[in-house]
């Protein structure tokens, strides 16, 4: 089994890679995620640590992001001797989940996938023609979105600057949204459908009012492309939750059903920013599908609903979330952590962009968005057992409880990042590892 190596070797993760139909791509006909089940049935695992990445990665950002996560974790040592002090036979194995979430992504798993990589080289994709076979690719081929997509990249490329959103470019994007068949149902909906009607025109104007959002999620051609960033970004958060469901889920529970009889392994899974919903996705199932229990789950930053785990959405009282399964069915034996973060603008201005309430950015001191993201404003809604916190120093103990959800105020230490993005992926800070560690270490008793 392919191992990458942390540091010293503290840590080392496997890394499984999907397309984007979640079935997973074998490397010269080998399948890691059998190793990694075999891996469970025969080693003396004692912990299965699950990470899912998020938006805009591909397979070098993904291992990329899986080193710097890792090591912060490696870095607690204090942490880790007191959890190998409760548990001397512990033994984590670590699995890094891949899911192409790029619009431009160097996916190919080559025969040194595993060794350290630069950046993808390749040059960018400007022409028209190569324009729209890359976003057809990842949105729609059918000959309705790929004509929609030459109407608005001619005009991107055009370099103009209009006060509003030209009628024809418009009238594109509605065909476009259409192809795609997103859905537009609302908070509690599918992740990808739990938005209000696409708005092309409303996007184009946000955009306007902030000339640095102009580069996000693709190639810096003007503001017109705005609304399309918008579309990618609700296809990829569907992706996320069908990916989820689908070869996420199928590992996990393969992974669970290979523990040998009379062994425990607790399994832990960790996300960050649309990687929130893959691995809720993962525990809950589809709606027909039978869940998984786990014994911890870690939200980082999650571009995801905040009302997602409650049982009554404010605004459409008779609809719970769309993962109030995990929380009615306990499905996570032990803490649940949410990283949340003022200085992320990812989510705090992205979030509510998707899904077409672009000015709604400011909100009355108590009062909470319709449309809002876990990673500005925690977990939120009627839960059974919801507590807020800040995230503490390395040197501070939590007292996580089991079958609870915790907010933890992130802003001190998930504070630097600049762009359209903001703090969005300043995750890899000690203080997060130290809560990671609190929470898989829940309900150790040595």
């Amino acid at each position: 089994m392919p191992i990458q190596l942390i540091g010293q070797g503290e840590l080392a993760y496997s890394l499984v890679s999907y397309d984007a139909a979640g079935v997973e791509r074998p490397e010269g006909g080998a399948s890691f995620s059998d190793d990694v089940v075999h891996a469970v049935a025969e080693q003396p695992i004692t912990d299965v640590v699950l990470l899912s990445h998020g938006w805009n990665g591909d397979i070098p950002d993904a291992r990329d992001q899986y080193q710097r996560w890792l090591t912060a974790m490696a870095e607690c040592t204090a942490d880790r001797a007191a959890l190998v002090e409760r548990v001397p036979e512990f033994r984590p194995l670590v699995v890094g989940l891949h899911w192409p979430s790029k619009a431009w992504g160097d996916e190919e798993l080559s025969a040194g996938s595993f060794a350290a990589t630069s950046a993808p080289t390749s040059p960018a994709v400007t022409t028209v023609d190569g324009l729209v076979e890359q976003y057809a690719a990842q949105l729609s081929q059918t000959e309705r979105a790929r004509a929609a997509l030459r109407t608005i990249f001619e005009a991107a490329l055009a370099d103009i600057a209009p006060d509003t959103l030209p009628p024809e470019v418009a009238d594109a994007y509605a065909v476009l949204d259409t192809e795609i068949g997103l859905g537009a149902d609302g908070e509690g909906a599918e992740p990808g459908a739990d938005r209000l009607p696409f708005d092309a025109s409303a996007a184009y104007q946000s955009v306007l009012d902030e000339e640095d959002l102009a580069a996000f999620g693709g190639p810096a051609l003007g503001g017109i492309l705005a609304p399309l960033r918008t579309l990618t970004f609700w296809q990829m958060k569907r992706r996320a939750c069908r990916f989820g469901e689908t070869g996420a889920a199928d590992l996990l529970r393969r992974m669970q059903a290979a523990v040998p009889s009379g062994r425990q392994v607790r399994f832990h899974l960790m996300g960050h920013s649309f990687g929130c919903i893959v691995v809720s996705a993962c525990v809950a199932g589809r709606p027909e599908d039978q869940p998984a229990h786990v014994d911890t789950l870690i939200l980082v930053q999650g571009a995801m609903s905040l009302w997602s785990y409650c049982s009554s959405i404010p605004s459409s009282p008779r609809r719970a979330g769309y993962f109030h399964r995990i929380v009615a069915d306990g499905l996570v034996r032990g803490a649940t952590v949410a990283t949340m973060s003022e200085h992320d603008r990812a989510v705090g201005f992205f979030y509510p962009l998707g899904a077409a309430v672009a000015r709604q950015r400011s909100y009355a001191p108590g009062r909470l968005p319709a449309f809002g993201g876990l990673g500005t404003f925690g977990a939120r809604g009627p839960l059974t057992a919801v507590e807020d916190l800040r995230m503490r120093d390395v040197s501070e103990p939590y007292q996580f409880e089991p079958h609870t959800i915790y907010n933890l105020e992130s802003s001190a230490v998930i504070a630097n990042g600049g762009g359209p993005s903001g703090a969005h992926s300043d995750i890899c800070h000690p203080a997060v590892a130290h809560a990671v560690w609190s929470a898989i270490g829940v309900g150790r008793t040595g």
